[in-house]
């Protein structure tokens, strides 16, 4: 399994963990799967009120697509395969707040996780950054994810920067991204704290205002995201070219953290 999932009956809170440390929690085939199960599951179970999300290690949160992983393409340019399309919450339609314990790397594909979360803590280490230009691709649904949570010159500097740069913990905390700094080790007791809080309210309420302040963006969610499939089919090299972009990552400068 790695997808780790801990159960606090006594609070009301689980504590899921990408449990992929040595491939810096990035997510192939079985994790996309597992995640998505997790959620569903989560809706019908009484005992988790609030979760939190967080990934194995101190260096990576979650580095998004595992490029190792092969997605077959259906031959028709009107349709198209994403792996992490449903690894959100909100994908799963779970309604219970989640708390994303942001430690070490969070890039490309993991705006997916964040981008549905109700809010972000951060390690003082932590960065942010989206890779796709970089290696040829379109940002197109981590983009639509990041616009909705930052400052849009933000979002559209992140996306754009490709592996140029990364965005700070506490950069991230001044724009709004993350609402709270912690110490590296204190990022999981701050992210309990404000979980298990959660978890203490009526769960009704909770999950309530938390479906609230989803619809409040939700139809320019969908509108937005319902463009991506198109943009990427026209914008992406084709994976060859991308993974030569890829494998010569080695011989770029070191990214500038701001």
């Amino acid at each position: 399994m790695s997808v780790r999932v801990e159960r606090d009956k006594a609070t009301g809170v689980a504590v899921v963990t990408l449990d992929r440390e040595r491939r810096h929690n990035a997510i192939d085939l079985a994790t996309a799967d597992e995640l998505s199960t997790v959620w569903r599951e989560f809706r019908f179970a009484e005992d988790v009120r609030a979760v939190v999300l967080t990934g194995a290690g101190t260096a990576a949160f979650c580095t998004g697509i595992d490029r190792g992983v092969d997605v077959p393409q259906p031959g028709s340019p009107y349709s198209a395969d994403d792996p992490l399309i449903a690894i959100g919450p909100k994908a799963g339609d779970l309604w219970k707040p989640v708390v994303a314990a942001v430690n070490g790397m969070a890039c490309g594909g993991a705006f997916y996780l964040l981008g549905e979360a109700e809010f972000l803590i951060a390690s003082e280490t932590a960065t942010f950054f989206d890779p796709h230009t970089a290696y040829g691709m379109v940002s197109a649904y981590e983009a639509v994810y990041m616009a909705q949570r930052m400052p849009f010159g933000e979002a559209a500097r992140m996306s754009l920067m490709g592996t140029a740069e990364r965005l700070s913990a506490r950069r991230a905390h001044e724009i709004g991204l993350v609402s709270e700094l912690t110490a590296p080790d204190g990022l999981l007791p701050a992210a309990l704290r404000a979980a298990e809080t959660l978890a203490g309210f009526p769960t009704e309420a909770v999950q309530g205002t938390v479906r609230a302040l989803w619809s409040a963006k939700q139809a320019a969610l969908q509108q937005a995201l319902a463009q991506a499939p198109a943009l990427i089919a026209l914008g992406n090299l084709a994976p060859e070219r991308q993974a030569e972009l890829f494998a010569g990552r080695r011989g770029a400068p070191e990214p500038r953290v701001r």
